[in-house]
């Protein structure tokens, strides 16, 4: 299963992560031995395994960073200002026009070009920060560092632990080059390790399936694994709309699929290029609310949500695969004055909410799907637009009661 939250560690971790100093700590000591049986019982070569991890000291940073993840924590906006920025453009532009094997992976996975490069320059730079000692680490310390912090997810690090150690075992890479992310995520797409085992392909031809070094190995396995996510080939992700006045902002339930000339009937118009086929089925999606962009999505975004479930990292991917298509930027522009709300504060708007008898699937400082369906349900009690919007006034509302 893909990790999400590896995913974009230039903007979710501080550059100097590497820099760090090793940590003393007596608890990943003890937890070692653990770990280096579990890869035995997994078929790893317990020589390889105790070799690799004996010895390795926690990353406190590895740690931090679980906290500072930017496609959960910037609002949409300021995080498609970072990830499709005028050089992400101009770079993937010249990726485009000089990566010889994109046609070719293009016809064999039926993957849009245009997606795989925008995933390409979101995920690692366009490759350009794979070989930097600031940005990238390594892969083993990382996740051994998050296996033996315990918590929910530790069954999860585990297995992307013991699936790195896999790939040393098969000499799919070397101990030197197995760096990545502070997740764990790995070369030029940033696949996680059982990613890699799953899906990663010898697109180029000379024998090994190498993510870190073979542009054409990486982009191919993108492809390969989105078409595992259900892309389909020949259609696009979707497109901003405009909404008709008086739209009834219930209808933005970011759920309900209808088709393309069902939406325009109640009023739809695209705000650039047609959205698709009268018969192609979309949802509508509101992620800033009523004074924001409003997206029909169509199934290949939610391929992008399977590469990673943050609605913002999806979104981005798909806004500059059209940036290098030519196209232009959004035109209904964001509500930017609006003031950010904390992760404290956003777990305050659920817990109120939950207290009025409006569930939203778990009180965790993310505002998903449920928890706007709880907020649309709440505003529509009380008489206000129900666009499902988290901001400083909803919870000024909550906080007074009204």
């Amino acid at each position: 299963m893909r990790v999400p939250i590896a995913l974009l560690w230039l903007l979710a971790a501080p550059a100097a992560l590497a820099q760090t100093p090793p940590a003393d700590d007596p608890g990943m000591a003890a937890c070692l031995p653990g770990l280096v049986a579990r890869a035995r019982e997994q078929g790893v070569n317990p020589a390889l395994a105790e070799a690799q991890l004996s010895g390795l000291t926690a990353d406190p940073d590895v740690l931090a960073a679980t906290q500072k993840q930017a496609e959960f924590e910037k609002p949409v906006w300021a995080y498609l200002d970072s990830a499709v920025s005028e050089e992400a453009v101009a770079d993937g532009t010249a990726k485009l026009a000089a990566e010889a094997s994109l046609p070719a992976i293009e016809a064999a996975y039926g993957v849009d070009r245009h997606v795989l490069v925008a995933i390409w320059g979101i995920e690692s730079g366009y490759g350009s920060v794979l070989n930097d000692p600031r940005k990238v680490r390594p892969v083993l310390r990382s996740l051994a560092t998050l296996a033996c912090a315990g918590g929910p997810r530790v069954a999860t690090w585990t297995e992307e632990l013991v699936a790195a150690l896999r790939i040393l075992d098969l000499h799919r890479t070397t101990p030197e080059r197995l760096t990545g992310s502070w997740a764990g995520a790995m070369g030029h797409t940033q696949f996680m390790p059982t990613t890699t085992l799953r899906h990663a392909l010898d697109f180029d031809g000379d024998g090994r399936a190498d993510i870190w070094t073979s542009v054409p190995d990486a982009l191919a396995s993108t492809a390969q694994y989105l078409r595992t996510l259900g892309w389909r080939p020949g259609e696009g992700w979707g497109g901003e709309v405009v909404l008709p006045a008086g739209f009834d902002y219930r209808l933005a339930d970011e759920t309900t699929m209808r088709t393309v000339a069902e939406w325009r009937a109640l009023g739809l118009k695209p705000a650039g290029r047609e959205i698709g086929a009268d018969t192609d089925t979309a949802r509508l999606v509101l992620p800033a609310g009523a004074r924001g962009p409003a997206f029909l999505l169509r199934p290949n975004f939610q391929a992008l949500l399977g590469y990673n479930t943050a609605f913002s990292y999806a979104l981005a991917v798909a806004h500059l695969s059209d940036r290098l298509r030519g196209e232009p930027a959004f035109v209904q522009p964001w509500p930017r004055g609006d003031r950010p709300l904390g992760a404290d504060e956003r777990r305050e708007i659920q817990t109120a909410l939950e207290a009025k008898g409006h569930p939203v699937g778990g009180v965790d400082g993310r505002i998903g799907p449920r928890s706007r369906a709880a907020i649309r349900a709440w505003q529509a009690a009380a008489g206000l637009v129900p666009d499902g919007y988290a901001d400083a006034a909803l919870l000024d509302r909550l906080r007074a009661g009204n």
